[in-house]
């Protein structure tokens, strides 16, 4: 196998393994919502660093063996990787609008890329590292204010995330061939700040990419982080480094019409996963209306002594279940005796009497106004 070949397969495994290591982030984003940046009781979250270490290690052996034109634009293969392993793998399909996006996301990183001119080795001072370091520093910082601030917005939110984490892995590349260039020479204890700074944006780029899986699903994000980490370490090489975009003028032109297309479709992606999130809150505050709907017509009011009564109703084409309290029947208290049925006249019992112990004997009663004769 070739050299050239050789580099090829190690770019589309470490494209594979990238888009592994973001749909497992993903999953555990989803299932650790407290843990938002570094869930490191997960196992899983273990799996997907190890999945990511993997996919940055053959991509910096395919660098040895083939030229950077050829190899960064194959890494943009991550998201049209990862989107069809995510419907396999765990039952995640995207919509077309998110295919569509993602094709033009990679299409215009890979042209603008490959448009990206090779330079001689070049390597930054010390006050250039610096300077690169702190301003790196604070606009990654920024980037996680203004997320925090946005969490009303979860699209939002997730893109300024993965934003920063692609400038910080951007960054951590180009701290990365400052070190191997100097290598060339010898190691010594001067790269050692440099080292610790390829750490600190490495490990900001994986925790901010982890926090932005957490509400924007995987295509979004991911398609973020895969365009602005070689963006940024491109136009490190430009204008730090000496490089030049091919064929003058006209490749100047091509790379910023590829870069447009990058650009919507990272729109694309967002306004998509947007609409989404807008469709999901306004299904569940639905459902959530019906059951409560459902559940006040089922409770009768207090007092009442009604039951519900299922009755149907009609409306909007459909026949529709509603219950409604039956009318209320009073019924005789436990406390108070029925009273007893009247008996006819002349039927009932005789009085007694008090004094003898024996009935009444009924006199008709003498007309007062006639004399008795003596």
């Amino acid at each position: 196998m070739s050299a050239l070949a050789l580099s090829v397969v190690l770019s589309l495994v470490s494209a594979v393994a990238y888009a592994g290591g973001a749909i497992v982030q993903e999953q555990v984003a989803v299932s650790s919502p407290d843990r938002q940046y570094a869930p490191l009781r997960r196992p899983s979250w273990w799996a997907a660093v190890a999945l990511n270490g993997l996919g940055g290690l053959l991509h910096v052996v395919a660098l040895a063996y083939g030229p950077l034109s050829l190899v960064q634009p194959l890494g943009a293969l991550t998201i049209v990787f990862a989107l069809p392993m995510a419907a396999v793998f765990v039952g995640r399909r995207a919509g077309a609008t998110a295919w569509r996006g993602a094709i033009m996301a990679t299409v215009g990183l890979a042209g603008l890329l490959s448009l990206v001119g090779s330079a001689g080795s070049h390597s930054l001072t010390t006050p250039q590292r610096w300077g690169v370091a702190l301003v790196t520093g604070a606009v990654v910082v920024a980037l996680m204010v203004a997320g925090r601030a946005a969490h009303r917005h979860p699209a939002a939110r997730s893109m300024l995330l993965a934003t920063g984490s692609g400038i910080a892995f951007g960054m951590s590349s180009v701290f990365t061939k400052t070190v191997a260039v100097d290598w060339t020479g010898g190691v010594s204890a001067g790269d050692l700040p440099s080292l610790a700074v390829i750490g600190v944006l490495a490990t900001a780029g994986m925790l901010l990419s982890q926090a932005s899986y957490r509400d924007a699903g995987l295509a979004a994000p991911l398609a973020t982080l895969t365009v602005v980490n070689p963006v940024v370490a491109a136009a490190v090489g430009i204008t730090m480094f000496g490089e030049t975009f091919r064929y003058g003028t006209a490749g100047t032109a091509l790379a910023l019409g590829c870069g447009v297309v990058a650009a919507g479709g990272l729109i694309l992606l967002t306004t998509e996963r947007i609409a989404r999130t807008a469709a999901e809150a306004e299904a569940e505050a639905e459902a959530g209306a019906e059951a409560e709907a459902g559940t006040e017509s089922r409770v009768p009011s207090p007092g009442s002594g009604a039951e519900p009564r299922p009755e149907s109703r009609s409306g909007s084409g459909s026949a529709e279940r509603v219950l409604v309290p039956a009318p209320a029947v009073p019924r005789p208290s436990a406390a108070e005796p029925e009273p007893a049925p009247e008996e006819p006249a002349g039927t009932g019992a005789l009085p007694l009497c008090p004094f003898y112990a024996g009935p009444y004997v009924l006199f008709p009663e003498p007309d007062r106004r006639e004399r008795v004769r003596s």
